[in-house]
């Protein structure tokens, strides 16, 4: 079948989703876009487009903003189009009144090898549960989320020190390489769907800003792991003198310099112990200031040398 009379309807929001956009625009033809709603944002909350909408604008294709994706009105849009393909990357649970319109198939691109990381978070999950390996998978879209028959699979190592931030930049070219792949390969109709085994599956529910206080009582490698699976975003946090200081990328350390939460500034590291041994920081963002790197905030600071984290 020609690519160019294949019709695809493509969902997603972030930045994440961009690159499949556009490397799915170059070999195919991309009916409409759906994402969010423009979100009021900065101190003059002025109403700004998602990545993937400035994306689609720059592309000249349509641009579907549902407020609810059980709308009749957007129901009956996805409808005329008659799309082949349905391809969802970084996006909101698609009803089964939208899905089911997709001629050919209905996929999901997601973050991690599944039935691991079930959920909103995968790639965040992978680095707090100090994983050695993450990847994606592309799968079919049923009813009960992130459940479908497995397509396509990519797997790479992580580094050391990996943040989710560092997983999340990884996986973006990825995600539109394995985008392509499984159009194509729905395309050919030669593909053999895998069941996912739910008796391995794992849950990977959103992390809230609030929930992320670091828990100083566990071992570094806990710590160090949790801090860079919520890193940058949301952000995991510790309280000193009332006042919140969030911790973006840790190293570990042998130093030991008391009780769990204690810290210490010398010279040239911000050691904080665990319950075992001290992390060292590297990136952290003080009250009122920026994110910055460890030894910019040290080479200012003129504040408490040592003290302790709650």
């Amino acid at each position: 079948m020609n690519n160019n009379k294949i019709k695809i309807v493509f969902m997603g929001t972030p930045d994440f989703s961009v690159p499949a956009l556009r490397l799915l625009h170059s070999k195919y033809t991309i009916e409409a876009v759906v994402t969010s709603a423009d979100k009021p944002k900065g101190r003059g909350l002025q109403l700004l487009p998602s990545p993937v909408k400035i994306e689609a604008v720059k592309l000249n294709i349509p641009v579907l903003q549902p407020v609810s994706l059980k709308d009749p009105e957007f129901v009956s849009s996805i409808s005329m189009i008659q799309p082949d393909i349905i391809v969802v990357i970084a996006f909101k649970i698609l009803p089964k009144d939208i899905y089911t319109q997709a001629k050919i198939a209905s996929f999901n691109v997601h973050g991690s090898l599944l039935p691991k990381y079930r959920g909103a978070a995968p790639i965040n999950w992978a680095i707090i549960n100090g994983d050695r390996r993450s990847g994606l998978t592309s799968f079919l879209l049923k009813e009960i989320v992130d459940t479908g028959d497995m397509l396509l699979k990519r797997e790479l190592k992580l580094p050391e020190n990996c943040t989710a931030g560092d997983l999340y930049e990884m996986l973006m070219p990825i995600a539109a390489e394995i985008a392509v792949s499984t159009c194509e390969l729905i395309v050919s109709g030669e593909y053999k769907p895998l069941p996912q085994d739910d008796e391995i599956a794992s849950p990977a529910p959103k992390l809230f800003k609030e929930n992320c206080r670091i828990n100083w009582n566990q071992n570094a490698e806990i710590v160090k792991n949790y801090i860079h699976g919520t890193s940058p975003f949301p952000g995991s946090w510790t309280e000193y003198d009332g006042q919140r200081v969030k911790l973006f990328r840790m190293v570990n350390t042998s130093k030991v310099i008391g009780k769990p939460g204690e810290f210490l500034i010398d010279s040239n590291h911000f050691y904080i112990q665990c319950s075992d041994h001290c992390l060292s920081v590297v990136e952290l963002q003080m009250p009122g200031r920026k994110q910055m790197k460890c030894s910019d905030f040290i080479s200012g600071f003129r504040g408490a040398k040592t003290g302790i984290f709650v």
